[in-house]
């Protein structure tokens, strides 16, 4: 069966099965009852759930983190929502030296099924800890899984994944993309969690991203091909651990590689896909790696936002260098 929902709608059905196959799920976050949360993403849950699995907690993301990590050491799988991006710091201790670090400490005997829902990114015409990409910080850090799905049915599919995880899953979801609709097939996942998709075939150029950018690079990937231009767009979908068969084989076929993403450039993950690829796939490169990202400067206000992110020009600025090489 499938049906044609936005991503919102359909993080709200993938949570809804997960609470209805598991008992031991449960929601958690500021004002996810009966308001549904900031963008609605669960929304009527707590009506049909009850007040006991659908939790609204206090303004409090270190509280909320840490109620989350002894709910999991009694057997509970907690699903914690974050408001924005820029309010997960408050928890980022939790998150880093507790919640990552627990299972590895006790030798694998406590495990830690907890998913931390963060909506992230920009192109929503907001200030700054609202519309800003932390994930470099989490992927840094051994013992978390970090994904984000840019389709409908990922979010669908991947939200219940990341539920089933025995490890603790930061789900980054690309808020701008919310609103964007795409068919659901409720029977069976396409991937697992963890892997990289190509979702468009070319000959020319690799063009790789997550979250939101995708859209980007597809959109990169049409106005190229107008120009005759031929390129591969690969959505990474798990950012640790990367899944990067996908990308070599892709790289190993064009010769070049565009990696491109709304956070700063400096340490980001960009980098280290870049790398990666440069180190097992250098005889097949025809030019280095390139990346386009968000500037290495605090997120502008809203007016500034379009020139801070990488856009559809961008990319095709670093497509046109590549092919130059």
């Amino acid at each position: 069966m499938t049906e044609n929902l936005p991503i919102s709608r359909a993080l709200n059905a993938g949570l809804r099965r997960a609470l209805e196959t598991d008992d031991r799920v449960l929601l958690m976050g500021e004002d996810i009852g009966p308001l549904g949360g900031v963008f609605r993403v669960t929304e009527v849950l707590q009506k049909d759930f009850g007040p006991r699995r659908v939790i609204d907690s206090p303004l409090a993301e270190s509280g909320i983190v840490g109620t989350a990590i002894g709910l999991a050491m009694g057997g509970w799988k907690p699903v914690l929502e974050i408001q924005f991006d820029g309010f997960v710091f408050p928890a980022f201790d939790q998150i880093t030296s507790q919640l990552a670090k627990i299972t590895n400490r006790h030798e694998g005997a406590i495990r830690m099924p907890v998913v931390i829902r963060i909506p992230y990114g920009g192109h929503i015409g907001a200030v700054e800890h609202h519309q800003e990409s932390p994930e470099a910080y989490f992927t840094h850090t051994p013992g978390l899984r970090v994904v984000s799905p840019s389709t409908a049915n990922d979010a669908y599919w991947m939200i219940q994944q990341a539920i089933a995880s025995p490890d603790p899953v930061v789900f980054l979801e690309p808020k701008a993309k919310y609103w964007q609709k795409g068919e659901v097939d409720t029977e069976a996942p396409a991937l697992p969690l963890h892997a990289s998709r190509i979702v468009r075939r070319g000959t020319d150029v690799t063009l790789v991203g997550h979250g939101a950018m995708v859209t980007t690079l597809l959109q990169a990937a049409a106005l190229a091909e107008s120009e005759g231009t031929s390129c591969e767009v690969i959505d990474l979908r798990s950012l640790s651990p990367v899944d990067y068969g996908p990308l070599l084989d892709s790289v190993r076929r064009t010769g070049r590689m565009v990696y491109a993403q709304e956070a700063p450039g400096f340490t980001s993950l960009g980098s280290e896909v870049a790398a990666t690829v440069m180190e097992r796939a250098f005889f097949a490169l025809e030019a280095p790696v390139l990346r386009v990202s968000g500037f290495d400067a605090p997120f502008p206000p809203a007016k500034l936002e379009g020139t801070y992110l990488p856009d559809a020009d961008r990319i095709l600025e670093a497509v046109d260098r590549s092919l130059a090489y």
